[in-house]
């Protein structure tokens, strides 16, 4: 029954909710099927494959900012120095990290629904979000929704500055890269349910594009993937909260 009381009070299915005192808007993202992937793009983004996601999620409205990061992690190893900035310069692993320990806080907290979790969005998770029911090659207007090579003065800004997309998602596009959960590989190709990339590899996937790249690195489907150690200034990343496997 506490549990009951818990999830009603701060984690419903299909409502929002806010991590407390870190002033981050979590968004409810229902299940549903879209393409992943393009015919437009490179090869990496093909075959393109209908992917249905069956369970609900909840994705960060912005990228996680310095401010957020120095009160869970209690450092700020970015480049671009403000609170209200995206983190970047942090690794795969190091994002991880600061899942875990949001996670451990929450649950000392009784602010988690019981088998949930906080971490990093599954790639096919990300594009569901990232698109919005679209499926062009972006979610609406580039240069409305996102800080890209043309219009960021070469450096990071405030996130959810721009325009969100349908599903009220900042910064989908452009500002920084943005760490997915998966191992970098290949797409299946036909019909996938809640697809988890490879169980294995050398890169994890990042997604988004930044504030360095060009309007082509930045639409739904581009993808990338880079060593989990690695750290770049133009990539940080995005809390999802989900179901643990």
């Amino acid at each position: 029954r506490a549990q009951a009381r818990l999830e009603k009070a701060f984690f419903t299915e299909g409502e929002s909710a806010t991590i407390p005192d870190l002033d981050l808007a979590m968004v409810p993202i229902a299940t549903g099927t879209f393409a992943m992937g393009s015919e437009n793009g490179s090869g990496n983004e093909k075959p393109v494959t209908q992917v249905r996601l069956t369970k609900p999620y909840w994705l960060g409205a912005t990228e996680v900012t310095q401010r957020q990061w120095s009160a869970v992690m209690g450092n700020n190893p970015s480049n671009f120095k403000g609170e209200s900035l995206p983190m970047e310069n942090v690794s795969w692993e190091q994002a991880m990290t600061f899942c875990r320990k949001l996670t451990e806080r929450e649950r000392a907290a009784g602010r988690l629904p019981a088998g949930y979790g906080y971490t990093l969005p599954s790639e096919a998770q990300w594009e569901y979000a990232c698109r919005a029911g679209t499926t062009g090659d972006y979610a609406g207007e580039l240069n409305a929704m996102a800080w890209y090579g043309s219009n960021s003065g070469n450096t990071t800004h405030a996130v959810g500055t721009k325009q969100a997309n349908g599903w009220g998602l900042y910064d989908m596009h452009g500002n920084v890269w943005e760490w997915c959960a998966d191992w970098y590989g290949d797409y299946a190709g036909g019909s996938v349910t809640e697809p988890r990339g490879p169980t294995s590899g050398t890169n994890r996937v990042s997604r988004g594009g930044g504030w360095i790249n060009d309007a082509s690195y930045c639409r739904s489907a581009r993808r990338d993937g880079l060593e989990p150690g690695g750290r770049y200034g133009s990539l940080g990343f995005r809390l999802a909260l989900s179901s643990v496997p």
